[in-house]
């Protein structure tokens, strides 16, 4: 076993994963005096919080209270536990709404984190007691990351690539997508050349969405002399007796042990990465090339914690999201299902939901069964999302602009077809002409009448978010009436999975007995989300994330992880 220095062979925390959870955990814990390590398997820092949009969920944060409609606490705690249920327990729901807060205050008081409101970006479920039409999601202010120096070239990439500066912002990208139907569109894309341009000129490398937030953390990391250990997978935890006390990671090609004294916090990400463990949890068809998550989420920590005894759950589902599964990686479909001129169907040629659900429920209502579960066969897959050539000479289309020509190279790969008639596109795709054909009638009724009399598209403040106001009578409503028509084949892709180890609101690790594996902690997907089955808004998963890894390192400052009352103090 190759001896490493001795400053990383005994630590007070040990974090394994570098995404948000991570580095929020590490922070936490040194800004409580502890020493810390973090160890991450990729090459590269950040996981799939780099590969995000980098919003924020947490109600009534700084940034909301000062620029956002008034909303308090109350409601975002009834919205929650309605849209939850019971799967949850009450008091993690609780602790959640309770410390988010002082969390995020926390974070911006030892990061340069910085946030700002994005106007309208509705909560999923706004018209439920306690939702938000406005929203309450926060995104990362455009930063420069040239602070970060050497660091900056192991970042983990974006999910979508552009030229250096080149960064839009989630606020930008709802003007963006409408093309020339928004008369906004110009002024904004005017703002983002020369945000480009003058970043150019002074020298910047300006990123935004997962790549500011992922920055801003590292920037707090480094700041309190946290290290940070790329290339580090970790093979197995290290137990004293029923105690987790430290793990050991393979370093250089070879084994390392890695002693925490005080506790070691699991915040590695879920398994989206494992087709193995995919297929043997969740329905089919899955697998992990529909995931835009992290290429290092292979569910490592989740395993490292089952094997000491740790309970896991909602192993059965994911972060989904009806996804177009491009030659080099899937499209997210965010925003092209809201669109008016287009409507998803399955193989027998019928609509089967309403298209611009949130993505989560989307991909549930593509398998089918209660919250996408059961034993049989997906009810609604293979699916497809229709449009015409109207649609496409408005909109973006897969992160192309309008009128620019969908590449050869997604024909040939099976993923788009195209035909000049209704009727022809039904023959291409194998489903029933007559029925596909009067899905489209019965569709284009509702666009001329603005009223979707099957599904209700267009009657949510979420679906009208990235719909097209100019659209009427309804934004999210436009016939399918000038050819050619094209079919985007739809699969249920997904941002990481939901599945993961077991904890209490303190982030401890349970058993199945709901016994404490003690100096265990996890969070981020790498534990079961206080979200359970659902998503409450844009942010939804980092929000937590960043809330339950502070949690953890507190419990940990505070008790020495001795300790074992029920009280969740305030972070400072």
């Amino acid at each position: 076993m190759q001896q490493e220095h001795s400053d990383t062979d005994t630590v007070d925390v040990l974090v394994i994963g570098s995404g948000a959870a991570g580095m929020t955990a590490a922070i936490a814990a040194a800004h409580h005096g502890l020493s810390v390590l973090v160890a991450e398997k990729a090459t590269r820092w950040g996981g799939s919080t780099a590969r995000s949009g980098g919003g924020v969920w947490i109600p009534g944060n700084s940034v909301l209270r000062r620029d956002a409609p008034d909303d308090d606490l109350e409601a975002a705690r009834t919205y929650l536990t309605t849209i939850i249920g019971p799967v949850v327990d009450q008091d993690k729901i609780d602790t959640y709404i309770d410390n988010g807060p002082a969390v995020f205050d926390f974070l911006t008081a030892h990061s340069p984190l910085r946030m700002r409101w994005v106007p309208g970006y509705s909560d999923y479920y706004p018209e439920t007691e306690g939702g938000r039409g406005h929203g309450r999601s926060v995104e990362p202010v455009p930063f420069d990351a040239t602070v970060l120096g050497a660091e900056l070239a192991t970042l983990e990439p974006d999910y979508s690539k552009a030229p250096r500066n080149f960064v839009l912002t989630q606020a930008e990208f709802r003007q963006i997508h409408l093309g020339v139907r928004n008369a906004r569109a110009p002024w904004s894309a005017i703002r983002i050349a020369t945000r480009w341009l003058t970043a150019r000129i002074r020298g910047r490398h300006l990123l935004a969405r997962g790549q500011a937030l992922s920055a801003m953390l590292r920037k707090g990391m480094l700041d309190a002399g946290v290290p940070l250990l790329l290339d580090t997978p970790l093979l197995e935890l290290i137990r004293t007796g029923d105690r987790v006390t430290g793990a050991i990671v393979r370093r250089g090609g070879d084994e390392h042990r890695i002693t925490a004294r005080a506790g070691v916090i699991l915040a590695c990400g879920g398994f989206e990465r494992n087709p193995a463990v995919r297929q043997q949890h969740q329905r089919a068809p899955i697998g992990s090339d529909w995931t835009v998550g992290a290429a290092a989420n292979t569910g490592d920590g989740i395993a490292a914690g089952a094997a000491v005894g740790a309970a896991t759950g909602f192993m059965n589902d994911a972060w989904w999201g009806p996804s177009i599964p491009l030659p080099r990686q899937p499209w997210f479909c965010l925003a092209e299902r809201n669109l008016p001129g287009s409507l998803i169907v399955n193989d027998r040629g019928e609509r089967f939901m309403n298209e611009s659900l949130p993505y989560v429920d989307a991909v549930h209502r593509m398998y089918g069964g209660e919250n996408g579960q059961g034993d049989g066969p997906a009810e609604n897959l293979p699916a497809w999302l229709v449009f015409d050539q109207r649609y496409r000479n408005r909109y973006l289309f897969g992160g192309l602009p309008p009128r620019q020509p969908l590449p050869r190279r997604w024909f040939d790969a099976g993923v788009l077809t195209r035909a000049a008639t209704i009727s022809e596109l039904a023959d291409k795709i194998g489903v029933p002409t007559e029925q596909f054909t009067a899905t489209v009638t019965r569709f284009n009724t509702f666009a001329r009448t603005g009223v979707d009399e099957d599904f209700g598209r267009g009657e949510s403040a979420y679906d009208r978010y990235y719909g097209d106001p100019r659209q009427h009578p309804n934004p999210n409503l436009g016939a399918l009436a000038t050819g050619p028509y094209y079919a985007a084949r739809i699969v249920p892709g997904d941002l990481g999975t939901k599945g993961g180890l077991v904890t209490d609101t303190h982030s401890r690790v349970l058993r199945a007995d709901h016994t404490v594996v003690e100096g265990l902690y996890a969070a981020g997907n790498t534990a079961t989300p206080v979200m359970g089955h659902t998503y409450a808004g844009p942010g939804a998963t980092i929000g937590p994330a960043i809330v339950f890894a502070y949690l953890a390192a507190h419990h940990i400052a505070t008790t020495g992880n001795r300790g074992s009352e029920q009280h969740v103090t305030q972070p400072h």
